[in-house]
């Protein structure tokens, strides 16, 4: 039942998971997300209007997520959203000359393995594993400015997670990734991203909360003399990104286990030149087995 367990967190984040599916096992999923907000850290002050006094900024996601099951400890993961972002009050961004922007983003690709997994007493099971990938900003789009869908960059990414299930179906996972990140025209930051998550689940659902973390291991801050010099709005993507998301999702098989719908809701807690936003979404999953 377990295959789907990226397609309703709304932030592009440690988007693997520690089940894994069975020898060609094909999960398909198709989710809408939605997040709104007029609050930013300006560093890590936050403030009550979004950069320049833009106002309220809202942003849209289509996207398709696909996993498919190559040996019973072996999968591959494909990720690719359609964004659209909006200023709600009309003004322009200033260096994107528009007030809308949207396109296809960043095409993930990911390969997972798993290393380890034995019973513990009888009582739970422990699996230990790994994944390697790469993020391509596919679509196009001009990275540059405030309402821009993506930091243009391709990214390398390696990633590291352990997982504990109960025979009462409750699991922790933990979860660490470093992300080394390249755009030709910027100095995107690499970063270090980190999840811990507690969940449960029976024939007739699935849920879990986590809380994600991003912190950039470089940058400026947005407002700095660095970041003026640099160009202003032109050089966001350079800055430096961190935050703290807690999320909560919720997945409901309807037609056996081969159909479902998929559920969730993230705020941000605190943040470092990051949006204040909740956002919420909701998805459709299909599963072969």
């Amino acid at each position: 039942m377990i295959g789907l367990l990226a397609v309703s967190s709304l932030s592009a984040q440690t988007l693997l998971n520690g089940f894994f599916p069975k020898k060609n096992d094909l999960t398909i999923a198709s989710s809408y997300s939605y997040k709104s907000y007029d609050n930013f850290y300006i560093g890590e002050t936050l403030s009550k209007s979004n950069p320049l006094d833009m106002g309220t900024i809202s942003s849209s996601v289509l996207s398709i997520y696909g996993e498919y099951g190559v040996l019973d400890w072996l999968s591959t993961t494909v990720t690719l959203p359609y964004v659209s972002t909006k200023n709600e009050s009309g003004v322009e961004d200033p260096v994107l000359g528009t007030n809308q922007v949207q396109g296809v983003q960043d095409l993930n690709l990911f390969l997972k393995a798993k290393v380890v997994d034995t019973e513990i007493n009888d009582q739970s099971k422990l699996s230990i594993g790994g994944a390697t990938g790469v993020t391509l900003p596919v679509g196009g789009y001009e990275e540059a400015g405030i309402l821009s869908i993506g930091s243009g960059a391709t990214a390398f990414e390696g990633c590291g997670f352990i997982q504990l299930t109960t025979n009462a179906n409750i699991f922790v996972e933990l979860q660490a990734v470093y992300s080394l990140r390249n755009n030709p025209d910027f100095d995107i930051p690499n970063a270090m991203l980190y999840s811990a998550k507690l969940g449960y689940y029976n024939k007739w659902f699935y849920t879990h909360v986590k809380i994600g973390v991003q912190n950039s291991l470089s940058g400026y801050d947005i407002g700095s003399q660095q970041f003026i010099d640099a160009g202003g709005p032109a050089s966001l993507p350079q800055t430096e990104v961190d935050y703290t998301n807690v999320y909560l999702d919720l997945y409901v098989p309807i037609v056996k286990e081969n159909f479902g719908v998929s559920t969730g809701y993230s705020v941000n807690m605190v943040g470092k030149n990051y949006d204040k936003a909740s956002a919420f979404s909701l998805g459709i999953v299909y599963k072969s087995n």
